[in-house]
């Protein structure tokens, strides 16, 4: 299933995308895609949902037709940095030997489309095309055998970052780097993970005004998506609609030579195989 939010900002519908591409309003079956709707059970019960009998939403999904970020009241927005051996290297920093993780404040998730802020006063905003992973099943101490089936589905997440925030201000915050409003684009739907057979084998790409920057496939992450919830689940509790963006291949701004960030007027395309494309477009804040 491609799962979706529909409508205006604040007051998305939820929803799924059908076989010929309309979606499909869920609106009176359930009261969002979050929580519980996202555990095994919860999705289980969807997929015996007649989708013909689903009222069809007028628009084209993207076009006229405006979707919001795929998941609904997300309790975690977990990151994890550097976990691309060549973009750590184009980065200046060493492969980490465990998960680099770090946060981004859930203010900053916005829909697939929605424009992206450029901060005041920022000179190196930059993006990053990144596999989102959205917990179904909750739990603590997960081995990584049994991690897969904690999962709900996957996603394309924008993992926009703001530089000098990050590398430089007060010795480098992570946090605040990564967390503006608009900084966290997610969608444009969230594809079941029984739709995505091997989570270790996507291609992933970024381009800003039509210029293909990234190229990637998640096999080259250091630590694969089981590892990363079998290890987070080591620190904190997963719970259904947690939200984890698992890192970024190559082709960053700050990776080129020299490093190219962005400005408020350009124009984001990105997306993952089998996941969906988002557009944003920047604007200044």
């Amino acid at each position: 299933m491609k799962l979706l939010r529909h409508g205006p900002r604040g007051q998305e519908k939820p929803g799924l995308l059908d076989n010929d591409g309309l979606v499909r309003d869920l609106s009176g079956v359930i009261p969002d895609i979050a929580g519980d709707v996202l555990t095994p059970e919860g999705l289980e019960r969807l997929r015996h949902i007649a989708i013909g009998s689903l009222p069809i939403v007028p628009g084209t999904p993207q076009q006229g037709l405006r979707l919001g970020p795929c998941v609904g009241r997300v309790g975690k927005f977990i990151c994890i940095g550097l976990n691309y051996a060549d973009h750590a290297a184009e980065s200046g920093m060493p492969v980490p030997p465990e998960p680099v993780v770090f946060s981004k404040w859930t203010s900053a998730i916005v829909g697939p489309n929605d424009a992206v802020e450029i901060p005041r006063g920022s000179r190196r905003t930059d993006w990053e095309v990144e596999l989102g992973v959205v917990i179904g099943r909750g739990g603590r101490y997960i081995a990584e055998a049994d991690a897969l089936g904690h999962v709900a589905g996957y996603c394309v997440i924008n993992d926009v970052s703001e530089r000098e925030v990050q590398l430089e201000r007060g010795g480098g915050q992570w946090d605040k780097g990564k967390g503006h409003d608009t900084f966290g684009p997610i969608g444009p739907w969230l594809v079941t993970a029984d739709e995505v057979p091997d989570p270790q084998a996507l291609d992933l790409w970024l381009e800003v005004d039509g210029r293909r920057f990234q190229n990637g496939n998640t096999r080259t992450m250091v630590f694969g998506v089981a590892k990363l919830v079998s290890h987070l689940s080591q620190f904190m509790s997963l719970q259904p609609g947690d939200l984890i963006s698992t890192g970024t291949p190559p082709g960053v701004g700050l990776g080129q030579k020299p490093p190219v960030y962005l400005a408020a007027g350009q124009t984001m395309r990105l997306g993952i195989q089998g996941l969906g494309e988002q557009q944003q477009r920047t604007v200044q804040a």
